[in-house]
């Protein structure tokens, strides 16, 4: 199926909480579960992910959020 979307941008965010790959993949799922299309890298010992979205920004950090992870503004 293919369908027309926005432009994907880059985003990065703070994310507190992450300490084991089983946080990483929990990160990248919370992500996918709103663009299965995302690009989602995590640095764990840095705190970091970037993601390249179409998505809004706060719709990102919600599903992070909603993963148990706090998103620093």
């Amino acid at each position: 199926m293919t369908t027309a979307s926005s432009p994907s941008s880059s985003q990065h965010f703070q994310v507190e909480g992450m300490t084991c790959q089983h946080c990483v993949r929990s990160v990248q799922d919370a992500v996918w579960s709103v663009d299965p299309e995302a690009d989602v890298q995590v640095d764990l010992p840095a705190g970091r992910v970037d993601v390249a979205s179409a998505q809004p920004r706060d719709r990102l950090a919600a599903a992070i959020g909603g993963a148990g992870y706090r998103v620093q503004s």
